[in-house]
């Protein structure tokens, strides 16, 4: 029966039902990279936090020592380049210290359950902006994907559900019918698709090439080895913190 069903479709018929395929196939491969990426993000923000928790604020104490110090050498030597030096040395500690106790630090430990990976996957099949060409629903398409992020981030599997129930029951996701209108639509959302998973995949690769990502990585081949690496870190910004100390006493 369906071979005869096939036989009586239209050759525009047959190339949409290969299209329909090829996007269905796309779009889990994109829900795929869109969840490599907000994951690959999240825990690089969770290793964010604990670095700036255990080295970050160890290294504000040091800087605010060594900008005593500059200023103390500056004091007593009224030299202009000494001065110099002791204005850029606070300047360095005020950013250090703002770092180590600001927002980020504060980023907790991420650590996503099957569950809400499967809702992330799901939203981002049906509700990626790149899967439209219609502009109305891409803006609200994009707002929903950012309400999406910040929940995978927050691990609020409910407010993910919330987020593919509204937009499942928005008017503005009903669309019309036509075999030509249809087959435009897909291949426009098959080049969008390839196009945002080229752009996830770059994504990748640079959030990989940052210092933070390789620290991150590091820490992890230091902990297949049994040792702690940000525990080291802050052991030896601890001697530099007494070192300095010594010095400031000195002047």
């Amino acid at each position: 029966m369906n071979a005869e069903i096939a036989a009586r479709r239209k050759p525009e018929e047959e190339e949409l039902a290969k299209k329909q395929a090829e996007l269905a196939q796309l779009e889990g491969e994109l829900g795929e990279r869109e969840l490599a990426l907000a994951s690959f993000r999240a825990a690089l923000a969770a290793f964010e936090g604990r670095y700036l928790r255990t080295v970050g604020i160890l290294y504000a104490e040091l800087d605010d020592i060594n900008a005593r110090i500059a200023e103390c050498i500056a004091q007593q030597s009224d030299d202009r380049q000494a001065a110099q030096h002791a204005t850029e040395a606070r300047q360095q500690a005020q950013e250090s210290y703002s770092a180590a106790h600001g927002e980020r630090s504060e980023a907790p430990e991420f650590s996503p359950t099957a569950e809400l990976k499967s809702l992330y996957r799901d939203v981002a099949k049906k509700v990626h902006p790149d899967l439209t060409s219609d502009p109305a629903d891409r803006s609200i398409r994009e707002k929903m994907m950012a309400e999406a992020n910040r929940a995978y981030e927050c691990g609020d599997a409910e407010a993910l559900r919330m987020v593919l129930e509204e937009y499942e029951g928005s008017p503005d996701t009903v669309q019309g019918t036509g075999v030509a209108a249809d087959l435009v639509r897909a291949i426009r959302k098959i080049t969008q698709a390839r196009n945002r998973i080229a752009q996830i995949e770059e994504a990748i690769v640079q959030l990989r090439r940052s210092p933070m990502a390789e620290l991150m990585a590091n820490e992890e081949e230091y902990r297949e080895l049994g040792r702690d690496l940000l525990a080291e870190l802050a052991d030896g910004v601890r001697k530099q913190i007494a070192a300095s100390h010594q010095r400031l006493a000195s002047l």
